[in-house]
């Protein structure tokens, strides 16, 4: 029998393989296979040695084609041969990438797993686009959200919670349901007029901002594809005025 390998959850970062961190470039270069999901960027998988075993599980919306318990199988089963195997996520593996349940999994199978962070995409994706989540009398908290719930269906979110002036609204995974996030925002009490963004591909070539209004969210997100992130809140009014690169950066007001 073999000895048993171990399970690196990796955060890959929003997408720039510059922005990845000297551990996660470390492990992908003496990793034996790397189980990648489809927000990790082609630039970054071109980092990884040619004799790497690859095995892509990505997931998006409405289109799961391999299910989390097989993902969940398949990084245990490596692991069993005696592996050393990183599990590549976008962005940072415990927020909103199921890092979580996959490292319970692991634990309850008895495999060693280690989580290593990354650069989550609010994080990255808004100081591309030089957007300040948090500003001295504009925002001094941040939620990140997600856009959907189980199953891709609408999110259960309290939203009269959300609706603080003070707080920036960072919403992952939400074009397809952009009409109800503004609607329920609105609803809640936030102005029309509140600022707002959408930065697609952010960090990535091909990066775009868009930014907008609460009620006019829903217009622009049918112009963008993901991946995209929904901003909103008095922040938004800075992003591309912050003296950042303007290189990919198309603005619509």
């Amino acid at each position: 029998m073999s000895k048993l390998g171990q399970v690196f959850l990796v955060g890959a970062g929003p997408g720039d393989p510059d922005l990845l961190t000297v551990k996660a470039l470390r492990l992908m270069g003496t990793a034996d296979a790397v189980v990648y999901d489809r927000l990790v960027s082609p630039a970054i998988l071109n980092l990884l040695p040619p004799g790497t075993r690859r095995f892509g599980v990505g997931k998006e919306s409405g289109h799961h084609p391999i299910p989390q318990d097989d993902i969940n199988a398949l990084l245990a089963d490596l692991a069993r041969d005696g592996l050393t195997v990183v599990r590549l996520k976008g962005g940072d593996p415990f927020i909103f990438g199921r890092g979580g349940e996959e490292a319970l999994f692991l634990a309850r199978a008895g495999i060693p797993c280690t989580v290593v962070p990354g650069i989550t995409a609010a994080a990255g994706c808004a100081a591309a686009v030089g957007l300040p989540l948090t500003h001295r009398g504009l925002a001094g908290s941040v939620r990140l959200i997600t856009g959907h719930g189980r199953d891709d269906g609408a999110p259960d979110i309290d939203w009269p919670t959300l609706a603080d002036p003070a707080c920036t609204l960072v919403f992952y995974m939400g074009l397809a349901t952009a009409p109800l996030i503004s609607a329920n925002l609105l609803a809640a009490g936030l102005a029309a007029t509140t600022p707002a963004a959408i930065v697609e591909r952010g960090t990535q070539p091909g990066q775009r901002l868009i930014r907008t209004t609460l009620a006019a969210l829903p217009e622009a997100a049918q112009g963008c594809r993901p991946p995209s992130l929904l901003i909103v809140g008095r922040v938004a009014a800075l992003a591309g005025q912050l003296g950042q690169p303007t290189t990919w950066l198309e603005a619509a007001e």
